[in-house]
């Protein structure tokens, strides 16, 4: 089936829809369901790339049949998702891969660990590319959404959206009123880390040492040695990909690298296994991040691109600006080229 570029404004409004069941929905079983609960580990659970809990239980079973009445008569897609037999799934059913127009792949809860104990918001993911069959990879996304999944003490939440070349719109949630207002969003346009956010992710044990030595490095590299009594610069360990773009494209950070698959031949070597790192379902909005105008790489300065399935691994940089960029780059990368990893 022939694609028209065109047709990607008609999937908006259910995609937001969707991510507006999803996020009442949680928000819902978690205020009704004890934090042990909700952080039970799903008997199914292990994954090809990743563990299933409990709450995301709640949004896994809203996808399929909301996409198959919603979406797919509008046209034939491939859902991708985590959870899903193989990792995706072709609507309607009975449709081929080949007849879809669209590949949609989603994280319908990202940042569960966060959100499970109702310590940080989480977030809904979905990035939408013309079918370009199994190559089909990140740049190619053309439309993605990302709505936040607030705690249960939280009233405020914010949505994301982007369409390629179209740029960013926003907006803000009060759900104890129902208003929604626009939201502008802003990159920091500091023009060093100093004094900013500036954060390596180290979320998980076994190689925080390695990764550490690398934010020490480049810290070092930007800022010179610290002032006593003096702060250089902060870290933010939010565990959730959706959320650290957010953070970048609020201004809230200045820079963020998610690094793990690169630590993969360290892990060899202590005779460990690499765990969770991030997959292209996770980084399916970064988009709507560039669109603002967000410097969003791989470790090599280049664009991303991940096939859009479950079980690729992503390393990624985010960059405020410019002049992030050219400050901590060069940095970033002479600390990996030392270790072998560009």
């Amino acid at each position: 089936m022939p694609y028209n570029y065109a047709d990607i404004p008609a999937l908006l409004p259910p995609i937001r829809r969707l991510h507006a069941l999803i996020r009442d929905a949680v928000v819902d079983a978690c205020e009704r369901t004890a934090m042990e609960d909700m952080a039970r580990v799903t008997s199914d659970s292990e994954a090809e790339s990743d563990t299933i809990y409990a709450v995301d239980r709640v949004s896994e079973e809203l996808l399929v049949g909301f996409f198959e009445r919603e979406v797919a008569p509008l046209a034939p897609l491939v859902l991708i998702a985590e959870g899903l037999p193989g990792g995706q799934v072709v609507l309607p059913p009975g449709t081929s891969e080949s007849e879809a127009a669209w590949r949609v792949i989603m994280d319908p809860i990202d940042g569960t660990r966060g959100l499970m104990y109702q310590k940080r918001s989480a977030w809904i993911l979905t990035g939408v590319a013309p079918n370009r069959g199994p190559a089909t990879s990140l740049p190619d996304i053309e439309l993605a959404v990302q709505t936040e999944v607030p705690l249960v003490k939280q009233h405020l939440c914010d949505a994301a959206w982007a369409m390629r070349g179209q740029g960013t719109r926003a907006e803000r949630l009060n759900r104890l009123t129902g208003e929604v207002l626009p939201l502008r969003l802003q990159p920091s346009q500091a023009r060093t880390i100093a004094h900013g956010f500036a954060t390596i992710s180290r979320f998980f044990p076994n190689a925080r040492d390695v990764l550490a030595a690398i934010d020490e490095e480049i810290v070092q590299g930007a800022l010179g040695p610290v002032q006593p009594g003096k702060a250089h610069c902060f870290e933010d360990q939010y565990i959730c990909t959706g959320g650290q773009l957010y953070e970048l494209m609020a201004g809230h950070d200045r820079f963020v690298a998610d690094l793990r698959p690169l630590i993969a031949p360290v892990l060899a070597q202590r005779g460990l296994a690499l765990g969770i790192c991030a997959h292209p379902y996770d980084v399916c909005t970064e988009l709507i991040a560039r669109e603002l105008g967000v410097i969003v790489t791989d470790p090599a300065g280049q664009p991303l691109r991940a096939p859009l399935s479950v079980a690729a691994e992503v390393a990624w940089a985010g960059y405020a600006n410019a002049h992030i960029q050219a400050q901590i780059e060069p940095l970033l990368q002479a600390a990996l080229r030392q270790r072998g990893w560009l």
